[in-house]
């Protein structure tokens, strides 16, 4: 976690949560909205790199480990109407 907070303007907002998954653990990581495209880098090469590491460190463990950046910025988008507004 340390390393995500070395990326970031807002170190104090990073969070990092576990769970078991798929035999494995996920990691769940979350930033401040401002700070997401710093963790993910140009083209998820940030990512990407902190993905790698945790990939080998889980395999030297012998342990499957996943990461993912949590994005509240999608969430906030106000979803689509279901229906069309009525005419008239």
């Amino acid at each position: 976690m340390s390393l995500a907070r070395g990326l970031v303007d807002r170190p104090d907002q990073v969070e990092l949560r576990s769970q078991p998954a798929d035999g494995g653990t996920l990691f769940e990581l979350k930033v401040a909205p401002e700070d997401v495209g710093k963790v993910i880098g140009r083209d998820g090469r940030t990512v990407n790199a902190i993905r790698t590491l945790l990939s080998v460190a889980a395999q030297r463990r012998g342990v499957k480990a996943r990461l993912e950046v949590l994005d509240d910025r999608r969430a906030a988008a106000p979803a689509p109407p279901t229906e069309p507004p009525p005419v008239g």
